[in-house]
């Protein structure tokens, strides 16, 4: 079995692009520049990483699509989910930046959107900012995954496409630099997540399907 290198492949470009300069900066004896370089290397490499994760094994379980924190819990209309629950996770550059499916299902529906790149907390960045829904037909229920961009967030990259389908926890696509991650479920949801938490793409239970 290959032995798999923990980094988003999005993310060399970010890594070796500013690592390589390092390097040649050093070479030549420039080594404040170098240093200045090899830390955006760093960081980089800190930001796209890429670690595994174990999703549990529980029938009906809606897991965190993203890592980050539980913003805000609200009951709203969904085009594809119908009457549901919306929880919010908005991700610190210090967070994965990695998103992942909540649900084994068939990839429905993917809508990318640009937009503008308002602060991910304000309520209109759900409809104004850069964004990709995408819609998830499971096999007892819908859910729906929405990217948001941030301040910093300049990219939605969203891996799939209508036709796939993903397992329970498997990665679909990530945002760069700071952004929110919306995940639609249906009213009556058990819910298993509070505002103020802190959730891991993958892993955390966010509800159970009744």
């Amino acid at each position: 079995m290959r032995a798999r290198i923990p980094v988003a492949p999005e993310g060399w470009p970010f890594i070796l692009i500013p690592g390589a300069a390092a390097c040649a900066l050093g070479w030549l004896g420039w080594w404040w520049p170098a240093g200045g370089l090899g830390l955006a290397a760093l960081a980089a490499l800190a930001f796209f990483r890429d670690p595994e994760r174990r999703p549990p094994g529980i029938p009906g379980a809606v897991l965190a699509p993203a890592d980050g924190r539980v913003r805000e819990i609200r009951e709203l209309s969904d085009p594809f989910v119908g009457e549901a629950v919306r929880v919010s996770i908005f991700l610190s550059p210090l967070d994965v930046h990695v998103n992942r499916s909540p649900i084994a299902a068939l990839v429905s529906e993917v809508e990318y959107r640009a937009g503008r790149f308002l602060a991910a907390y304000r309520p209109e960045a759900s409809e104004e900012n850069e964004r990709c829904r995408i819609a998830l037909q499971g096999e007892a229920a819908r859910v729906t995954v929405t990217q948001i961009a941030g301040v910093a967030a300049r990219r939605v990259v969203c891996r799939v496409r209508a036709g796939d389908k993903l397992r329970a926890g498997e990665r679909f696509g990530l945002i760069r630099f700071g952004s929110r991650t919306d995940l639609f479920m249906p009213k009556g949801t058990d819910l298993r997540c509070r505002p103020g938490e802190q959730v891991r793409g993958g892993e955390t239970i966010m509800g159970v399907l009744r």
